[in-house]
């Protein structure tokens, strides 16, 4: 089996027992696996094989590089803060001033510490061991999940359908989201996909070709291979012979279709093509929007809504609500354009409470998803002077409270017995999870997990191949203005609330960074943060993207008084492979007021080499989101009816060791692909 499937299991808690390996020292392998990361092996342990050890190895990380200082976080707090300024202006001048990145840089001031015995308290991880029979089964699950979600996937999650499909000759009856289908045509060449576009995708899908092949990312800029020619010819032959042609909403990308047909030198014999063609180069435009518009002018914007329902799906609607919303003249033209969303669409309905729940700012960011990172545009004083779009908050409570209503009446019932703990109020719905990287211990964006009294974060990235990456920390108070801790800041910031390992660089070899918070001293120390932001960015110039280097980011949950172990696998709540094609990556967050660890992982389309010139403060949003909806909130309102105990449930949603009925089906929190199909009603 390959090793994207077992590390994919892994990362759900499970090892896959490897027939080509000979099972043997299984109880050895059981007692190491305790001993090194606290793993407790719930079934299946007669399969344990000794490769896993080396597996979780490899994932929750072992023989990870030296900081800076290695005796940290005690041997910083015992330098004065003009030894940390030097040594770190020495270390600069080794490295970058006398470009000598040949062994890795340490502290010349750093007194030796006397590491203590582990003796901190560690939570057990549960595993499971499967037969390959039973693993492949659990693949073919989640790859059926995953096809059945409407909106971006990670890179993950994409692919595992990607070799799923090439390992196991496996032909998906649907796939529901247009991108997902257009990266498996890329990547297989398999004009099957084709099947599920229609004839408006072809643009988008000579856009990913495009950038795929010559790394333009306007699609007016065509630069394509002759390979990519012949395939997107083939698919508009496909998508003509077989009747998928949306005329009208292929008048919205004319200018596309005219230099993609030119760039194509495109011709049909075909009756229906020659006249969709002759569309495309006449003078005349017939699209929806440009009919919505004339109707909204002309008969009010209830009417408009229902044209563009009919036309272009709701879709359309939620992306022109508060355009249409701000037009209403009553609550009861707000019901009735509300009431026009497909209620059977869960994903859009839960976007558009996120979008009526959150006041917005004085100035607005708009975030999209391209080409597997966030893209965002801030709205610019021009911008917000010729807004159009202005909705008061009582138009917004209106609309969320009406979107909440149609919410409930859609998922009652769905389910039949359910079982929720407490906790998965904590847990965020996976709504937007294009950007994000995968990894052992990672969530879905905005999940919280309470961190327990006596215990600091420790964040750690560290990777190979690259000279240097910055782990930094930015604070942001009530009115979102920026305090950096990072390289550029910490020898004047050093103290038992917020401690950084030292600055590394270390050529190809392997660096790390670590930072110590511990939130308790952190809000007397300043108490004007609300909120502390991780974010990892290659400093050096010559690696392009994390894609070209290694790294690796996440967390530890430490003991204020640690054993003096910089890295122990023991506490490692989280591994995640940073990969995405940039140089920028959101990692998590700290909410100060209540001391809960957040979750971001986003990859961010950037080039910036140094974390405090990136404005932050729309990255709050994901911080409320729980408070909006959760997995709790989301199976309570499709329960059928809630039971107090699991084995009375026909599903049971909980992280807890619990004693389930035979049948009961349980769902965990990092479930994500169970939860995607539950979102898009399957």
């Amino acid at each position: 089996m390959k090793n994207i499937f077992v590390d994919y299991l892994f990362n759900h808690f499970y090892f896959v027992n490897l027939p080509d390996l000979e099972t043997k020292d299984a109880a050895e392998t059981r007692l190491a696996l305790a001993n090194f990361f606290n793993i407790r092996i719930t079934s299946g342990a007669e399969l344990l094989q000794p490769y896993m050890i080396k597996q979780a190895e490899k994932i929750i990380g072992t023989d990870v590089p030296e900081a800076f200082y290695r005796g940290f976080p005690d041997s910083v707090l015992k330098l004065s803060k003009f030894e940390l300024f030097l040594d770190q202006i020495l270390h600069y001048y080794r490295t970058y001033g006398l470009n000598d990145f040949s062994e890795a840089g340490h502290s010349l001031f750093e007194e030796d510490i006397e590491r203590k015995v582990f003796s901190e308290e560690t939570p057990v991880k549960d595993f499971a061991v499967l037969s390959q029979a039973d693993a492949e089964e659990k693949l073919k699950d989640y790859t059926e999940d995953l096809l059945s979600g409407t909106r971006q996937l990670s890179d993950e999650q994409y692919k595992l359908i990607l070799e799923f499909i090439r390992e196991y000759d496996y032909i998906p009856e649907s796939c529901a989201s247009k991108n997902t289908a257009i990266r498996l045509l890329f990547d297989t060449r398999d004009p099957h996909f084709a099947d599920f576009l229609v004839l408006s995708d072809v643009p988008k899908l000579a856009d990913e070709l495009n950038y795929r092949s010559s790394k333009i990312k306007n699609p007016k800029k065509l630069n394509l291979k002759n390979q990519d020619r012949k395939l997107l010819t083939a698919v508009i032959d496909r998508l003509i012979t077989s009747g998928k042609i949306d005329t009208r909403n292929c008048y919205e990308k004319k200018a596309l279709w005219s230099g993609l047909l030119h760039h194509l030198h495109y011709k049909t014999a075909d009756p229906k093509g020659i006249e969709f063609l002759n569309a495309m180069r006449s003078d005349e435009n017939h699209s929806a929007l440009s009919a919505f518009q004339k109707t909204l002018d002309e008969k009010g914007a209830v009417p408009a809504a229902q044209l563009l329902v009919k036309q272009k799906g709701s879709g359309m609607l939620m992306r022109n609500l508060d355009y249409l919303l701000s037009r209403c003249e009553s609550d009861e033209e707000v019901r009735a354009i509300i009431e026009l969303i497909d209620t059977d669409n869960t994903i859009i309905l839960l976007q558009l409470l996120n979008h009526y729940h959150t006041a917005p700012a004085a100035s607005r960011t708009f975030k999209f998803i391209k080409y597997g990172m966030m893209r965002k545009h801030n709205e610019t004083p021009e911008e917000i002077k010729s807004r159009k779009t202005v909705l008061s908050r009582r138009d917004r409570r209106a609309a969320a409270s009406a979107v909440r209503m149609l919410l409930e009446k859609n998922l009652k019932g769905r389910l039949g017995k359910v079982y929720i703990a407490p906790e998965m109020k904590n847990i965020a719905m996976p709504l937007q999870e294009g950007a994000s990287q995968g990894g052992f211990g990672t969530l879905s964006k905005g999940s919280r997990i309470p961190l327990p009294e006596g215990k600091k974060i420790r964040a750690f990235t560290y990777w190979e191949k690259v000279n240097d990456i910055d782990l930094s920390v930015i604070g942001l108070d009530k009115s979102l203005n920026q305090h950096e801790f990072s390289w550029r800041t910490m020898a004047a910031e050093q103290s038992d609330a917020i401690t950084f390992s030292g600055d590394q660089t270390s050529g190809y070899s392997g660096g790390s960074e670590f930072f110590d918070i511990d939130p308790e001293k952190f809000r007397k120390m300043r108490p004007d943060i609300r909120y502390l932001i991780f974010c990892n960015n290659i400093f050096s110039a010559a690696c392009k993207s994390f894609q070209d280097c290694v790294c690796r980011a996440g967390y530890m949950l430490r003991d204020i008084n640690d054993s003096g172990e910089i890295f122990e696998p023991k506490t490692v709540k989280s591994s995640f492979t940073i990969d995405c094609e940039s140089r920028f990556a959101y990692l998590f967050g700290l909410d100060m007021t209540t001391g809960d660890f957040v979750w971001l992982n986003i990859a961010n389309d950037s080039r910036s080499r140094v974390a405090g010139t990136n404005a932050m403060g729309f990255l709050t949003q994901y911080f409320e989101m729980t408070k909006i909806m959760n997995v709790y909130d989301f199976f309570s309102m499709m329960a059928a009816e809630l039971v107090d105990e699991p084995k009375e449930a026909e599903i049971a949603v909980t992280d807890e060791d619990i004693e389930a009925g035979e049948k009961t089906e349980i769902i965990r929190s990092y479930d994500t692909e169970r939860m995607i199909a539950l979102l898009n009603n399957k």
